[in-house]
């Protein structure tokens, strides 16, 4: 009789005993995959949903208040476009996109409009000062910054409807206009349009597609144009920075803070902290469940391996006194710890994804997306406890001498 039939055979003539510790082990892997899952969705979900409001960093007016994200810049006040060339010039670590930003009142057949400038990718690009920052390569990954700026440099960009999600364009002439969705079908406008806008024909470019916030309700125009229009001068009402998300939940902000002391800076990354810190409260109770499961398995296991070894003495005694090896009886007793772990393992992995894509979006409203890695991680930790937990136990079956079995039966 061959290992693989005696340890087969072993299992299934005393399967009652070793359920029990594989239940234990089983759990642990479970709570580990199905935590980390939730979380890891969650995180990627709180990333997407930063990228999807493009900035997530404001500079603002010192005496404004922030009374919502997307209607901050409608307060009035300005500061010096200046600044925008200072924060370039500065390259600051973190500092991924900088877009100013100036609304202006405006009406177009007798409908009144929020007109607002923006730089173009391009201009950008035509100031030397200004190079060196994201809006001209992405230069988040040399940094090691979180991979959620978007890469300028890629064709989208020509595209003006990526301002959309990307909040930047790559040119927009001075005559030329982008609308929000809501205001193009309030003005009865779609692309090559000509509008009137304060004295001024201008054409559109393109509408942008729904966003659900209130860019829906506004028409977009040449910075430099609008400031010349309006009257107001090389001012901005805004700075939107996208920036990296570690950093803007870290030092960049007291850094901006210190470069523009006459500024008010703002980040949405406050709104998501609660989430984050709930998220890392998440990952550490899963490792902490995973652990304390895990040995408590081991300790079953070991347990049962011990007790194994004792009710086993004769079979034990017989199978040396027939010439096996103490090796071979080592190898019965870890092979059956072998398969254990990596039912274990198996099962907690299938199981605990189950369980996060059920709980994810029903309870968390979070649309879960399976992590085969972590069935690796599953099979290694739950096979090491089993392995672990079984060694002892193995060493001590094989270290029985058969002449004292028979003399002790």
């Amino acid at each position: 009789m061959n290992l693989r039939t005696l340890i087969w055979k072993e299992l299934w003539q005393r399967p009652t005993p070793m359920i029990t510790s594989l239940l234990a082990v089983t759990l642990g892997v479970t709570a580990l995959v199905a935590i980390q899952n939730i979380t890891v969705s969650s995180e990627r979900k709180i990333a997407g949903d930063m990228e999807s409001l493009g900035a997530n960093v404001l500079v603002l007016p010192p005496s404004v208040s922030l009374q919502d994200y997307y209607s901050a810049d409608m307060h009035g006040q300005t500061i010096p476009e200046e600044y925008v060339t200072q924060l370039a010039l500065k390259r600051m670590p973190g500092v991924e996109q900088l877009a100013p930003k100036l609304c202006a009142a405006a009406t177009v057949d007798t409908i009144p409009v929020t007109l607002t400038g923006i730089l173009p990718r391009s201009e950008f690009q035509t100031k030397a000062a200004w190079q060196g920052i994201g809006m001209i390569s992405p230069i988040g990954s040399e940094r090691g910054c979180c991979p959620t700026a978007p890469a300028l440099d890629n064709d989208s960009t020509n595209d003006p409807s990526s301002l959309a999600t990307m909040r930047t364009i790559n040119d927009l002439g001075k005559r030329e206009l982008i609308l929000g969705a809501d205001l193009a079908i309030q003005l009865g406008a779609k692309k090559d349009d000509k509008l009137t806008v304060l004295g001024e024909e201008f054409q559109v470019l393109t509408v942008l597609p729904e966003t659900g916030t209130v860019d829906d309700s506004r028409m977009f125009a040449h910075l430099h144009a609008v400031q010349d229009l309006s009257g107001q001068g090389p001012v901005v009402n805004v700075i939107e920075i996208m920036a990296c998300c570690e950093d803007a939940a870290g030092d960049l902000i007291a850094n901006l803070s210190a470069e523009l002391p006459n500024t008010r800076i703002v980040t949405i990354s406050q709104i998501v902290d609660t989430q984050v810190a709930v998220n890392g409260l998440m990952s550490k109770l899963s490792l902490v469940f995973f652990t304390v499961l895990l040995l408590v398995g081991g300790a079953s296991i070991a347990s049962v391996m011990y007790a194994n070894v004792t009710e086993r003495r004769q079979e034990i005694g017989t199978l040396m006194a027939m010439g096996a090896s103490r090796s071979f009886v080592t190898r019965l007793f870890l092979g059956k710890a072998t398969i254990l772990g990596l039912t274990g393992g198996i099962a907690g992995f299938v199981i605990g994804t189950i369980l996060a894509l059920l709980i994810g979006p029903k309870l968390l409203g979070v649309v879960v997306q399976p992590i085969p890695e972590l069935c690796l991680v599953g099979l290694i930790a739950a096979t090491f406890v089993t392995l672990g937990a079984s060694y002892f136990p193995a060493r001590r079956a094989a270290g029985l001498d058969p002449c004292l079995v028979f003399k002790d039966a």
